[in-house]
């Protein structure tokens, strides 16, 4: 009677231990759900914090337009430093920037009906490789990688030149791939092109970017920061201390057209050949809004590109959601 008891009391003793490491299981999965169902609430405000931050960008673009809707400067409201505004239970931190004051990569892209010669696109590319003195670069080095960005671009699997590469180059890799044969979508995108080094990417990607689906080659001289004289260096193919004074002579409301600046005695000095010319004006239909947005310590990058059409409606042509 008694070994029935224990066994009895053992039993119970068991179901209890089972029942309260199920309940336990229970509750720690009960837990995790709630967590994961907080963070996805969490996550979705932040995303419609940074809606916003795209929304409010649009209405100053589209305020900056109307004001000034013949020339774009750094002195328009767009153009201010990177901001952060307070929100319930967090912030939103954003920042727009021209992306016609940077080389758009995609411009040395070559049509079935363009030339192949060296465009003034390819020709500022290579120079700005060169001008920003990188460790182990040389001439040779900044036309291999023109080659290689060039026949990433293309339509073709034809090889440029010497440092081109195509189907074969990238399928005889140890984990191959193909080039895309079309418009970057992103600068990061380099890191697979041949030739280009971590090194390379990190020196040329504050002067460059992508503006998505065309080979636009048109950069404003009103927004180009004076910070970065290699780029106009590179456009012009002058000095660095050429392109410092030329900068530096540039009126804090920019040039109201483009012969104000060819006129400008720090450049009307200088032999400029008409292909260059056409490389610059004085106005902008390309925007970058970079945007982070926290709610509840709850993080939503996002960048958008804009696109300001002739009638000044600002549309968004590109969004890309997380860290660059």
């Amino acid at each position: 009677m008694k070994l029935n008891k224990g066994i009895a009391l053992i039993t119970v003793m068991l179901v209890v231990a089972l029942a309260a490491t199920i309940a336990t299981h229970m509750l720690a999965k009960v837990q995790i759900a709630v967590k994961k169902s907080t963070n996805v609430s969490f996550n979705q405000q932040a995303y419609w914090y940074a809606m916003g931050a795209e929304a409010f960008a649009k209405r100053v673009l589209k305020t900056s337009f109307e004001e000034s809707p013949d020339k774009t400067t750094l002195a328009q409201i767009w153009a201010q430093e990177e901001s952060t505004y307070p929100v319930d239970y967090g912030e939103i931190t954003g920042e727009i920037s021209d992306l016609q004051a940077c080389l758009n990569l995609n411009a040395l892209r070559v049509t079935e009906n363009t030339s192949r010669e060296k465009t003034p696109a390819r020709a500022a590319f290579e120079a700005l490789i060169i001008a920003l003195n990188i460790e182990g670069v040389d001439v040779f080095s900044a036309e291999y990688m023109a080659d290689a960005l060039s026949d990433w671009l293309d339509s073709d699997t034809s090889i440029v030149s010497a440092g081109g590469a195509e189907d074969n180059d990238y399928s005889a890799k140890e984990f191959p791939y193909l080039p895309a044969n079309y418009y970057l979508a992103s600068v990061n995108e380099l890191r697979v092109i041949e030739h280009f080094t971590k090194e390379v990417i990190t020196a040329v990607k504050p002067y460059v970017c992508v503006i998505p689906n065309t080979n636009l080659h048109q950069i404003n001289i009103n927004t180009v920061s004076a910070e970065q004289p290699e780029l106009l260096q590179a456009l012009l193919d002058i000095s660095k201390s050429e392109a410092q004074q030329i900068l530096s002579a540039r009126d804090i409301n920019g040039f109201d057209n483009i012969d104000a600046f060819f006129n400008l005695p720090e450049v009307n000095k200088l032999k400029i050949t008409e292909a260059q010319k056409q490389q610059f004006v004085v106005d902008s239909q390309y925007f970058t809004l970079r945007a982070v947005a926290t709610f509840n310590q709850s993080y939503f990058y996002l960048q958008s590109m804009m696109q300001v059409n002739e009638d000044n409606q600002i549309n968004v042509i590109s969004r890309t959601i997380g860290r660059d």
